[in-house]
């Protein structure tokens, strides 16, 4: 429930255009795999949390609206997903029919404490950081 397809698609799409140039939507989603009828809604969406500029015109495209430095995967993700939620029970107000006694049972307290981490490992890295080559692979 977590990594929709459409978030797959937008660090895809963000990751395209990491590297300072102006690009179409038609050419992110040919480069990226990405449908174009998902592409369209997605670009706007990132446009929409600031991730991205948008050039109307002949010379219209897309870029980054911020550095890649500036930018985290949970960025990206909350743009598309605003709930990032592992599963359903951890959402506001969220009643589990299965809890008679009012208390969260452990399986809840577990799903939240590794949505948590999950969340808090996701803003902690930039794009830049993730994006850029390991030293380990070049040889």
């Amino acid at each position: 429930m977590f990594i929709i397809k459409e978030s797959d698609y937008a660090v895809r799409i963000i990751r395209a255009l990491s590297g300072e140039q102006r690009r179409t939507a038609r050419e992110l989603c040919e480069e990226e795999l990405v449908p174009r009828q998902y592409g369209y809604k997605i670009l706007k969406k990132l446009q929409k949390a600031n991730l991205l500029l948008c050039y109307r015109g002949a010379a219209g495209g897309y870029t980054l609206a911020k550095s890649p430095a500036a930018i985290t995967l949970f960025d990206v993700l909350r743009a598309v997903d605003e709930e990032l939620l592992l599963t359903e029970c951890l959402g506001h107000g969220f009643f589990c029919p299965l809890n008679k006694t009012g208390k969260s049972c452990g399986v809840h307290r577990e799903f939240a404490r590794i949505q948590d981490l999950l969340l808090a490992t996701l803003k902690s890295r930039s794009l830049a950081k993730i994006l850029a080559p390991d030293k380990s692979e070049r040889k």
